[in-house]
């Protein structure tokens, strides 16, 4: 029979100190496998009626009247605030305040952590001790042990110490090597700093020693963290050489901190990176950048001519945004990307991106309106663009608000908008329009879906240095414009619901009638609608043109139908319509975008999903002369989460006339996988071409098969370690973005410096 019993004793706490000194430590123990004994149940010892009172058991219980010593042997069981103790002995010391554990000591702290030694020896205070052949099993997996851990005035001093987050046996059970440990000859804990200090420090992979670090130390993440150097990264790429960058983690505040990154270089000269972040009680925002010292080359496409001008200087980019609540209603949001020059973020391998933005917008959300007060500004990085001609949007303000449709019901919506576009080089524009739409959808007995819309605008133009814009259908007439428009429309759906092959079917014919009066659009500039395609997701639509500036007149009916199949494992969803203008006056609309004979092209799209292995989407533009492919785009998924290969193939075949720049033909495949090799190695690549001849593009410098970029790699991805090597092979040649291979050192450990 078991001996409990529960005694009322200030500051005992078997666990709370030497046992949890090292919780986030990157450091532990050299025996890291796992021990025979078993942590303490939580069942089997009744619980304490306060945090003063330790209650225990164990097989035998003594008590020596002259020493003052209680004394417990045999399964002994203690639980104080949370901590549950169990050894083969224990023993108490009244008049020393000496707490001993001996024998398969193990004890779990209220945080899921279990420790596990030969012997605890505690000091009076029961803060301070000394723990035998140490191992911790943190709650979240990481595994942290040493021959000899005491703790002295809240320091804690591990000697040949060892720590992993990996796992240390195999699915059967047997032991091995984790994927990475640190070994030290001595592991400092200082709570008052909160930080971890090592002394003769390895860092091994999968056994091998690869890194000594005489001294080292880093935060412990009780607070957020404090200064150390992050994981490095290593690169090699034909344009700059070798490249060693090593992150330097400050922390300025529980709520700011700062990185700061050197890169150096074999060719080039060092640069240097930065990012700082805040949080505070509005909201959050960060701001980065790089900057260096070299050669910013013409942003020419293709080799450079011998003797160019290579004009030195310094060169960089910035990176920022943040977001902030005022209240209940109010949202400021910005973001800026700017660069030195139009080729460093390709020659530095941070974007690919073309242009760069920055914007500042404030917003006011509640349940029936909206308001946004903007601005924005472009850069643009493309080879002979110019900049000039690039827009500055000072303001760009939107307004809309809901309101039930008076009467007969259905919902109305206000929107008011103005623009103003300035271009140092190029035209400005000012826009301002009010407008209000109501809507009213009813079901008929036959269980048609009726919607009802009604739409009305009134805009005002102002342009100025109109011959300055290249595409005569762009510039609008200078000075000021006033333009209404006007629309009626009625669309109505059909489901019929059916089963079919083993499944359920829904077929929907949809018919939409839309009635406008001749509207005035090439008296007023194009900023917003020059990007045209016919396709499924704007055939119904009240406007086709993308923006605000051109709105499609003339009366037409739109007619399609959707065709959706379920049956257990598969879906196929399909969409396919056209539509026909019922007046005979001339389309708008340029030659070759399906729009501007009276009966459009066919657009349709098809989406088949096959369970989780299989997704197939299909979208298409038929020419509605000959049946001629326009557009034909197919983006295939097969695979599952692990093992995968996509594929994308595009062709624009417009053939519309090449002073349109916005509107010129293209095709493109891309092709890309990851398979699976093991359960931790997966080897995964991509590669990108380009189709696009001179036939489709006049201005293109593709000759019909271009590549643009490979990748290929190698990812080992357990538990705690991520470990890769990626090649990829850009093609494009911009200025000093030189084509050429590139490589990618990846390592990530997991789980270091805290939970």
């Amino acid at each position: 029979m078991k001996r409990i019993a529960s005694l009322c004793v200030t500051g005992l706490c078997i666990t709370g100190s030497p046992l949890a000194l090292a919780w986030s430590a990157a450091a532990a123990a050299q025996d890291l496998m796992q021990r025979t004994v078993a942590p303490p149940p939580q069942a089997g010892t009744p619980v304490p009626a306060n945090e003063e009172e330790i209650t225990f058991s164990a097989d035998e219980l003594g008590y020596d009247d002259a020493s003052q010593v209680v004394t417990a042997k045999g399964d002994v069981r203690l639980v104080r605030a949370g901590n549950r103790l169990r050894a083969d002995n224990v023993s108490w010391n009244q008049q020393t305040g000496e707490v001993t554990a001996t024998g398969n000591v193990a004890v779990v702290n209220p945080g899921g952590d279990t420790a596990y030694g030969d012997s605890v020896q505690l000091k009076d205070t029961l803060r301070d001790g000394i723990i035998e052949n140490l191992l911790l099993v943190l709650e979240d997996g990481g595994r942290l042990a040493a021959v000899r851990a005491t703790r002295v005035d809240g320091v804690s001093t591990l000697e040949t110490a060892a720590y992993t987050p990996c796992d240390v046996t195999c699915a059967d059970g047997k032991p091995k090597e984790p994927s990475w440990k640190v070994t030290a000859v001595r592991v400092i804990h200082d709570p008052v700093q909160h930080r971890i200090s090592y002394v003769d420090a390895r860092l091994s992979l999968f056994g091998l020693p690869i890194l000594w670090l005489p001294r080292f130390s880093h935060p412990d993440g009780a607070e957020g963290g404090g200064p150390g150097a992050l994981i490095p990264q290593v690169r090699f790429s034909r344009s700059n050489g070798a490249e060693f960058a090593l992150p330097y983690y400050i922390q300025l505040a529980p709520n700011r901190d700062l990185t700061v990154t050197p890169h150096v270089y074999s060719d080039v000269l060092p640069a240097l990176g930065a990012q700082y972040r805040e949080l505070n009680s509005r909201g959050a925002y960060q701001i980065g950048g790089m900057i260096t010292y070299g050669s910013r080359l013409p942003a020419s496409v293709g080799p450079l001519p011998p003797g160019a001008d290579r004009n030195r200087g310094l060169r960089g980019y910035i990176d920022a945004n943040g977001r902030f609540q005022l209240d209940d209603y109010w949202t400021v949001t910005g973001s800026t990307r700017l660069a030195s020059d139009r080729t460093f973020l390709r020659r530095y391998d941070i974007s690919r991106d073309d242009r760069l933005r920055t914007i500042v917008n404030a917003e006011r959300i509640d349940r029936d309106s909206y308001l946004s007060i903007a601005g924005y500004a472009v850069q643009t990085l493309r080879a002979g663009a110019s900049q000039g001609q690039q827009p500055i949007a000072l303001p760009a303000i939107d307004y809309r608000r809901r309101l039930e449709g008076p009467v007969v019901g259905g919902v109305v919506e206000v929107r008011a908008n103005s623009l103003a576009l300035l271009r140092t080089a190029g035209q400005d524009t000012q826009r301002a329009f009010t407008g209000v739409r109501w809507d009213l959808r009813r079901y008929t007995p036959l269980g048609q879906e009726v919607t009802f819309t009604a739409y009305a605008r009134g805009d005002v133009y102002h342009t100025s240095d109109t011959l300055s814009t290249p595409t005569v259908s762009y510039r609008g007439d200078p000075g000021w414009t006033t333009r209404g428009i006007a629309a009626l429309a009625a669309d109505m759906r059909w489901p019929f619901v059916g089963e079919f092959l083993g499944g359920s079917q829904i077929l929907t014919p949809r018919l939409q009638l839309v009635a406008t009066p001749p509207t005035k659009n090439l008296a007023v500039p194009n900023e917003d609608a020059r990007a045209i395609e016919l396709e499924d997701s704007n055939l119904f639509a009240l406007n086709r043109f993308s923006g605000y500036d051109r709105w499609e007149d003339g009366s037409r009916v739109t007619y399609g139908f959707e065709w959706n199949y379920d049956r257990p494992r598969l879906s196929v969803r399909t969409v396919i319509g056209q539509s026909y203008r019922l007046t005979a006056k001339p389309s708008i609309f340029p030659p070759g975008t399906g729009l501007d004979a009276r009966f459009s092209d066919i657009v349709g799209r098809t989406r088949v999903k096959f369970d989780r292995l299989v997704d197939i989407t299909h979208r298409f533009r038929l020419d509605k002369d000959n049946g001629a492919i326009r557009r034909n785009e197919i983006d295939v998924t097969v695979g599952g989460r692990r093992t995968y290969a996509t594929a994308g193939y595009l062709r624009l075949n417009r053939d519309i006339t090449p002073g349109i720049e916005d509107l010129r033909d293209r095709e493109e495949i891309r092709v890309g996988g990851r398979l699976q090799v093991t359960s931790t190695v997966s080897v995964f690549g991509s590669t990108v071409v380009d189709l696009t001849g001179r036939g489709e593009d006049p201005f293109s410098v593709a000759d019909g098969y271009e590549p643009v970029r490979h990748r290929l790699g190698v990812l080992y991805d357990d538990e705690c370690l991520e470990l890769g090597v990626t090649w990829r092979r850009d093609y494009a040649v911009i200025g000093d973005a030189r084509r050429g291979n590139t490589f990618l050192l990846q390592v990530a450990l997991k789980n270091i410096g805290g939970r």
